[in-house]
């Protein structure tokens, strides 16, 4: 007996009750803020304790100065040195690190729940008395230093760094790193102050998940951290947010790329908007994952990229929305025109109740697999204290998705989605990319990797110009630390196309569709080291039989200069 082919997809089962209960609160007699709450499904604990001071609140001579100490209390304390605390936190097979946000800064926890005492003391021991060695502090100093490098070498670095300036103007928020200089700044008396202005438990809530009993948890909490005293917590005076009037393209010149990184970003919310449900939602639909509009058009039906995402950052004093795509780089300015089209019509025109019923499914069988973990728990639980969420926020999470409709899908996307008032930031060649996207806004600003203000007329110029002949065998001296390393660079060209090949002690890098504009070649060339692929990116001068330029990778801190002539 043949059996019937299903045809309709089977109906959903009933969503799983999610009855986390509310954890315990207390505050003791120095102002510090205790959430508890157990979990005893494994015998783990989790602690955060979080203070309400962020990079925001850096002062303005000590950029960087709020990451640097929080990397610094596991260094060194009063009582143990860098070498000694780590040793005693791998042997309780414990973690404990230190970060700071824009917003915050967290000292987050873990061990085994056996270890629950001494795990509090550590903290105790690296909030409470952090030495802040010198040595330790120059060690820290080089390697911030070189990672800045590095990431420079970052499309997306490079992305944020522009789009953050656009959208925050004098806002502190509109800071993505510190400089080199910066870091050169730091010293430990700076660090110092800034420990005891900001690192104060009337400044400070500590949250306690996992497998505690709730009297034991308090005492403990109790008997390390009420002698800590509390302080004058100042709150900053921040700059007003701008208002943006007018689309704005800038480009972040990187010659020879074979990719353009978009980012298309205004404006939006905080966190504690009550239009954060709908916006949710509404993002879901547009660009939150693989089945929304943005991705099924410029990948599945236009395959322009791998993906194409909206996503909004939703910060305690405000927020931006994004669009984001890395494109290649021919079809740049397709790509923004499909990213206009899909923006305009989550704002003009109504989700369609399939759309609806899908995004908000999602979100709402998503959620409680997020709580899952005990580090899952421990995060829902630490962004609804640190953003003074409602008590009832996890409890209430799924209900208030489910109650969106398409009409407040409509409405949020109308505020909240400002085509015309966009920054466009775009990382890529900026020959190749000008002439594609220029014409979707009439102010457009160049700059380079280093955040040099460009002339954006040097392009046009170029791009008018003859090109000139790079083909044949070229050999290369690059300047590596003093030393010159011998390299080849094997051209065939076609127009203002250049193909070939680049052979580096690394291995030989292919290149495809390089670019020649007058005498300026600009070429990427890809080659796999260790499994992974590295784009390595050529800028060069062409002056008859000579050549002169920098190469650049992501596995190099900055920019190599190198020399070279064609070869007879």
């Amino acid at each position: 007996m043949t059996k019937a082919i299903r045809k309709t997809a089977p109906e959903p089962l009933a969503p799983i009750a999610f009855n986390t209960p509310s954890p315990f609160t207390a505050t003791l007699a120095n102002g510090l803020r205790i959430v508890v709450f157990e979990d005893r499904r494994l015998p783990l604990v989790s602690y955060r304790l979080a203070f309400f001071t962020g990079d925001a609140n850096e002062p303005s001579e000590f950029q960087g100065i709020g990451s640097a100490t929080a990397a610094m209390l596991s260094e060194g304390t009063r009582n143990f040195s860098s070498r000694k605390l780590a040793e005693k936190i791998e042997r309780l097979g414990a973690s404990i690190s230190a970060s700071s946000s824009d917003d915050f800064t967290m000292v987050a926890a873990s061990s085994l729940s056996l270890y629950n005492s001494e795990l509090l003391d550590l903290i105790a021991e690296i909030v409470l008395l952090p030495s802040f060695p010198e040595d330790e502090l120059d060690l820290y100093k080089r390697n911030a230093i070189e990672h800045l490098k590095f990431q420079r070498s970052q499309p997306g670095f490079l992305a944020n760094e522009q789009t953050a300036r656009i959208l925050y103007g004098d806002h502190p928020y509109a800071k993505t790193s510190p400089s080199p200089e910066d870091v050169e700044k730091l010293t430990r008396q700076a660090l110092v102050e800034f420990h005891s202005r900001t690192y104060l438990p009337n400044n400070a809530i500590l949250i306690i998940v996992g497998d505690v009993d709730l009297e034991e948890a308090v005492s403990d909490v109790e008997s390390r951290f009420r002698r800590w005293q509390p302080g004058e917590v100042v709150e900053t005076d921040f700059p007003k947010f701008p208002t943006a009037s007018e689309r704005i393209l800038t480009i972040v010149d990187r010659p020879g790329s074979a990719q353009s990184n978009i980012v298309l970003a205004n404006f939006a919310m905080d966190r504690k908007n009550p239009d954060y449900f709908p916006f949710l939602v509404m993002n879901q639909v547009l660009g939150a994952g693989a089945s929304s509009r943005m991705f099924m058009n410029l990948r599945e039906e236009k395959g322009y990229t791998y993906g194409a995402y909206t996503r909004f950052d939703a910060k305690r004093f405000g927020g931006d929305f994004e669009a984001t795509a890395e494109v290649r780089t021919a079809v740049t300015g397709d790509s923004l025109k499909e990213f206009f089209y899909e923006l305009n019509r989550i704002r003009d025109e109504s989700v369609s109740e399939e759309e609806l019923t899908d995004a908000k499914n999602f979100l709402v069988g998503v959620f409680p697999i997020r709580a899952e973990t005990q580090e899952g728990l421990t995060n829902l639980i630490v962004s609804q204290y640190l953003h003074g969420l409602p008590e009832d926020y996890l409890q209430t999470y799924r209900d208030n998705v489910r109650a969106i409709t398409a009409d407040d899908v409509k409405r949020v996307a109308e505020k909240y989605v400002q085509p015309e008032k966009m920054a466009v930031v775009i990382v890529g060649d900026a020959s190749e990319i000008l002439p594609q996207a220029e014409s979707y806004s009439e102010k457009t600003e160049i700059f380079d990797t280093n955040n040099n203000r460009l002339d954006p007329g040097i392009y046009a110029v170029e791009n008018e110009a003859e090109p000139a002949d790079v083909s044949g065998g070229w050999s290369l001296s690059i300047d590596f630390q003093g030393q010159q390393i011998p390299v080849s660079l094997t051209l065939v060209q076609t127009g203002n196309i250049a193909n070939g090949s680049l052979e580096t002690m690394l291995g030989t890098g292919e290149i495809s569709d390089g670019k020649v504009n007058g005498n300026k070649l600009s070429a990427a060339a890809r080659t796999e080291i260790q499994g992974e692929t590295v784009e390595f990116l050529i800028s060069g001068t062409v002056n008859g039989d000579s050549i002169s330029g920098t190469l650049s990778a992501p596995i190099v801190p900055e920019p190599l200069a190198f020399t070279g002539n064609r070869s007879k």
